[in-house]
């Protein structure tokens, strides 16, 4: 059966105001199942042999059917965009074409010709929301307005925990016990060094050496590695790999959208500290972490700091998925003095929130305080005050604490 989404209102908007929809998102997140609860026919590209033969011979003839009519893959025949285009300008009509795609196409150029008639939808894996782990009562739109409820005891204890993050998001993995989850996420990978990293430009790269990149993101991931460290890390004994080859590979898996970086925040300051502009290294959704580190929750139980970090990847990705549906967007801050803050949201209206994330409720008064430092270095009169300053914990109460920073267990945070 058919778990909502939470882009699945968005995709009925979307259809609304454009001719065709693209659906990007990394493979198996979901992208076909969401299509079809729109889509009143299909080709599936991957799998349909004479589609991609018609192509070659006559494009139009594919476009033909009910509307919308889904294509499934279409980047593996990238050259059916421009058709796409015509048709929605001939036909002049909106919601005429959904198209999904797990790769970026190596020639962007043609892509942008779609603009104006084309919308671009994200999907991720499912957030805690989605898979009906988190109640979504504090909801993510309300906190960016200022308005906070509080939630009774969250019955999630660690163990628990541990295991949704070796799970992840996927949905051909919701019924499925842990240890056979984390199997799939490891062929997942392997898939990936072994096949799709050549297929998404046709360039051959070391399997094992994308193996020991993905391991370094692993072991790095919530943090500002550089792709110069990653290739020391990666390359171990043998000695560092080769800079602008790290940073192909990871290009590349940007493009198969297995790895999405989380972007700093640029606010106004009325401090003197500067800005830090590295990116947070996150996969798109943290499994992939315990995958390429061949881990379960059993290890995650005895390296807390690594649990932590992976703790911190799973509530960004739960983030992202709420923030969209509120046209916001996730990043993160760090400046000179070293002061961070995990998580900032900033929707597109200018309403903003800061979040610390920690798994256990032990440090709920240090993060609460460094929220408080941070605040104190934004210029409020040219960037607003934050609809909410809080710590999104493993677990327990959610409630406003007399500083005015709220306390969010994960399992209440919905969009």
């Amino acid at each position: 059966m058919y778990k909502p989404r939470v882009a699945d209102i968005e995709l009925g908007n979307k259809l609304a105001a454009a001719g065709a929809v693209v659906i990007e998102g990394p493979k198996a997140c979901g992208k076909t199942a969401t299509a079809r609860q729109k889509s009143k026919s299909e080709v599936l590209l991957d799998i349909d042999d004479n589609a991609r033969a018609a192509i070659a011979v006559d494009p139009a003839i594919i476009l033909e059917g009910k509307t919308p009519r889904l294509l499934d893959e279409w980047q593996i025949e990238p050259s059916i965009w421009n058709h796409i285009r015509r048709s929605v300008d001939e036909r002049q009509k909106t919601g005429q074409y959904i198209l999904t795609g797990s790769a970026v196409p190596a020639d962007d150029i043609t892509r942008h010709t779609g603009a104006g008639r084309i919308s671009r939808l994200k999907l991720r894996t499912m957030s805690s929301f989605e898979t009906d782990y988190s109640s979504g009562q504090i909801k993510l739109a309300d906190l960016l307005l200022g308005r906070f409820s509080s939630s009774p005891d969250s019955p999630l204890d660690i163990n628990e925990l541990a295991k949704r993050i070796c799970k992840g998001g996927w949905p051909g993995n919701l019924n499925l016990g842990v240890k056979a989850a984390l199997n799939s996420q490891r062929d997942y990978l392997d898939e990936i060094q072994r096949l799709d990293i050549v297929r998404v430009d046709q360039v051959r790269r070391d399997p094992e050496n994308v193996a020991r990149v993905m391991r370094s993101l692993a072991r790095n991931i919530s943090t500002m590695v550089t792709a110069k460290n990653i290739a020391i890390d990666a390359g171990g004994s043998d000695g560092a790999l080769d800079d602008d080859t790290v940073r192909d590979y990871l290009r590349a898996l940007a493009r198969l959208m297995v790895v999405e970086d989380q972007p700093a925040w640029a606010p106004h300051l009325r401090s003197k500290s500067l800005l830090r502009k590295a990116a947070k290294r996150h996969f798109v959704d943290p499994s992939l972490a315990v995958a390429a580190l061949r881990a379960d929750p059993g290890r995650l139980l005895k390296d807390l700091e690594l649990f932590g970090f992976l703790f911190e990847s799973m509530v960004v990705r739960d983030l992202r998925v709420y923030a969209q549906s509120s046209d916001a967007k996730v990043f993160h801050y760090r400046d000179n003095t070293g002061l961070e803050v995990d998580a900032i949201v900033e929707a597109g209206n200018g309403c903003w929130a800061a979040f610390e994330i920690k798994l256990g409720v032990g440090r709920i008064d240090e993060a609460a305080k460094n929220l408080l430092r941070f605040k104190e270095r934004i210029d409020l009169k040219k960037c607003g005050e934050p609809g909410i300053l809080a710590v999104i914990v493993g677990g327990g109460y959610g409630y406003l604490r007399k500083d005015n920073v709220a306390v969010i267990p994960i399992d209440t945070l919905g969009p």
